[in-house]
């Protein structure tokens, strides 16, 4: 199991398929990311979580950051959810597991006794020298959105 990047160091590079197209870490160099992480899409929480960052996605570009969310599920339900909630932020595809294993957030969960992998819902902040600025892990959607913004505004 990888090991989670701590506050101040390099984030992990990553290249993956996302909803504006083949990202990867150096296409955000110059400004912040909010790069969050979630269980799945079109869930309560995540659809939360999701609308909650498009609701601030002006705000989150006039700061000069860029958010994007990471999911391990196909670009098609990416797709299909942004396209159902009308959602104005970056989807990635994360489908083999490779980016959730470098940011430490493919987890063991455990859920009604019953114990398995999956993602623990997590968001970095990476500043423009692709330096991890700030992270939360073990998210609680509400209100979270505004408290990365307001991260993103002061800087940490």
């Amino acid at each position: 199991m990888a090991i989670r990047p701590k506050e101040g160091s390099r984030a992990p590079d990553f290249s993956m398929d996302s909803t504006q197209g083949p990202i990867k870490l150096g296409d955000f160099k110059g400004r912040m990311l909010v790069l969050y992480f979630y269980p799945k899409d079109d869930t309560p929480g995540c659809t939360t979580e999701a609308k909650d960052f498009t609701s601030l996605a002006g705000e989150f570009a006039k700061a000069g950051a860029a958010v994007v969310g990471v999911s391990r599920d196909s670009m098609a339900r990416h797709e299909k959810f942004a396209g159902k909630h009308d959602l104005d932020l970056i989807l990635a595809s994360d489908e083999d597991g490779t980016v959730c294993e470098a940011f430490g957030v493919w987890v063991e969960k455990q859920n009604y006794g019953r114990t398995y992998m999956g993602i623990e819902r997590s968001t970095f902040l990476i500043g423009p020298d692709k330096r991890v600025i700030r992270i939360w892990p073990k998210v609680r959607v509400k209100g979270h959105a505004e408290e990365v913004l307001s991260a993103v505004r002061s800087g940490a």
